[in-house]
């Protein structure tokens, strides 16, 4: 039995959400022993971002697990404004995320996971189209591959002598 419910926490300035609950039963002797399996993302809405995979034999265990790695695997994603810099392709196995920057006011036009992912990451304006697998696991992973891959302006403009008024215009 697979759940998928879009649960969002917000506790010490960081957002919780709940990507995935997946029941998971494993076959004994004596029948069938069910545990829980979580899938959180953790975002404090400033470009910082991270998601856990938490299991244990109780649904706020297996969550909170998730959580706790959650935080532990935070990474920060390079904004312009309220939207990323460039266009990024993302993959994981046979899961592929496309992520465009969008112009201020269009919003997260974005499906399941992904919508999760930059909400939590503080991103209002983005375009995405989810290509391939649509395993909420893998496409959260292909989501944090191409925020991993876009890049730092100032770095760019660093690396290449610029100002960084010079790079954008």
């Amino acid at each position: 039995m697979e759940r998928s419910k879009e649960k969002e926490v917000k506790v010490e300035g960081y957002v919780e959400k709940l990507v995935k609950l997946n029941r998971v039963a494993k076959v004994v002797k004596g029948g069938k022993r069910f545990s829980f399996a979580a899938l959180v993302v953790v975002g404090y809405g400033d470009g910082r971002v991270g998601y856990g995979f938490g299991k244990a034999n109780d649904v706020t265990d297996a969550i909170r697990k998730a959580t706790d790695k959650a935080k532990a695997s935070i990474i920060t994603v390079p904004l312009k404004g309220s939207t990323i810099p460039h266009d990024i392709v993302g993959n994981f196995k046979s899961a592929s995320v496309l992520l465009k920057p969008a112009v201020p006011g269009t919003g997260v036009i974005a499906g399941g996971a992904v919508r999760l992912v930059c909400d939590a990451a503080g991103i209002k304006d983005i375009l995405s189209k989810s290509l391939g697998s649509r395993n909420g696991i893998n496409t959260v992973k292909a989501t944090f591959d191409a925020f991993e891959h876009i890049y730092n302006a100032a770095a760019v403009a660093k690396n290449r002598g610029k100002t960084l008024k010079e790079m954008w215009g």
